[in-house]
């Protein structure tokens, strides 16, 4: 049943994605060309090589047969779709790996932090500082960390991958996750309040335990569970994520390919790097439901 599903979903995807491309205005053969005018033979001949001439559903049914025979097909400067992903997914996972623990242990301190002083300066400063986060674009909070920590003070590179891991990767993860901390936060620090005024709370502060014991191994512990369902679901929004950090950063992973592809029309790329990111997508809901019944001990996965 879950092949079943997975197929169905990924199936879907693909369809949409793919009609999508085929609706963009312009030519893609045009486009490689750029400023050069090419004969109109040349344009006919590599229109019918990639298989442009035919309908949309030609198209995406002679796509569908090579993904099921391991083909993603091939770009139109004739590189393997495959090969492409696979040079771009170590750059694209390292900056979402990290952005994702940068997400999880500011959001998370910073929640704690909040309930623990409600109604005081500092969750109230908190507070603030979540909301301006979130209400600011991705491509407006790059720029600017790219401009004052990059050029200005020379803390971190401002551009591309040639200082390696980890420097290169800090600023931008930075920038991607500091909206997921945002929330992040508010959603700690909500669930953080409510299970501090939990019965059992009182119970444990009555028998005397200590309060660090308290509140980590008794109101975080429970705490977590919502906070552990949007930060598995978030990781697939960082990935999708790097195509605006990626971009303004200079990186080359998966999230430029993307960019460019979907400019320069290239449809068996969009929908190969797409396909792959809804997998993933998937396959984090499932790790979700699996550590559900790690963090409480009532919820049993049938």
């Amino acid at each position: 049943m879950g092949r079943y599903l997975l197929g169905r979903v990924g199936q879907l995807v693909t369809l949409l994605i793919y009609l999508a491309v085929f609706v963009l205005p312009g030519d893609p053969i045009r486009n490689l060309a750029g400023h050069q005018q090419l004969p109109p033979d040349t344009i006919a001949a590599i229109r019918q090589h990639y298989h442009l001439d035919e309908s949309f559903w030609q198209q995406y049914g002679r796509y569908i047969l090579g993904v099921l025979h391991g083909d993603f097909g091939t770009d139109f400067y004739g590189e393997s779709v495959w090969d492409l992903m696979s040079s771009g997914w170590p750059v694209t996972l390292q900056l979402a790996s990290m952005a994702w623990v940068f997400e999880i242990v500011l959001g998370v301190g910073f929640g704690v932090i909040s309930a623990l002083r409600r109604g005081k300066l500092s969750d109230h400063t908190l507070l603030l500082l979540s909301v301006s986060v979130i209400s600011i674009p991705a491509f407006v909070a790059a720029f600017a960390a790219q401009l004052l920590l990059g050029v200005k003070a020379g803390i971190f590179p401002i551009a591309g991958n040639e200082d390696g891991w980890p420097m290169s990767y800090i600023l931008p993860a930075l920038v991607l996750a500091a909206f997921g901390a945002a929330s992040v936060s508010r959603l700690t620090r909500s669930t953080m309040i409510r299970s501090l005024q939990a019965d059992y709370i009182r119970t444990a502060v009555a028998k005397g335990l200590p309060r660090r014991r308290i509140v980590v191994r008794h109101a975080l512990r429970n705490s977590l569970i919502p906070v552990l369902t949007f930060v598995a679901i978030d990781l697939g929004y960082l990935l999708g994520g790097t195509v605006v950090v990626e971009g303004v950063f200079n990186l080359p992973g998966v999230g430029q390919l993307l960019f460019t592809s979907i400019r320069q029309q290239q449809g068996s790329v969009v929908v190969g790097v797409a396909t792959a990111l809804v997998i993933i997508f998937l396959l984090l809901n499932l790790i979700v439901d699996v550590l559900y019944g790690l963090l409480d001990p009532r919820i049993r996965v049938v």
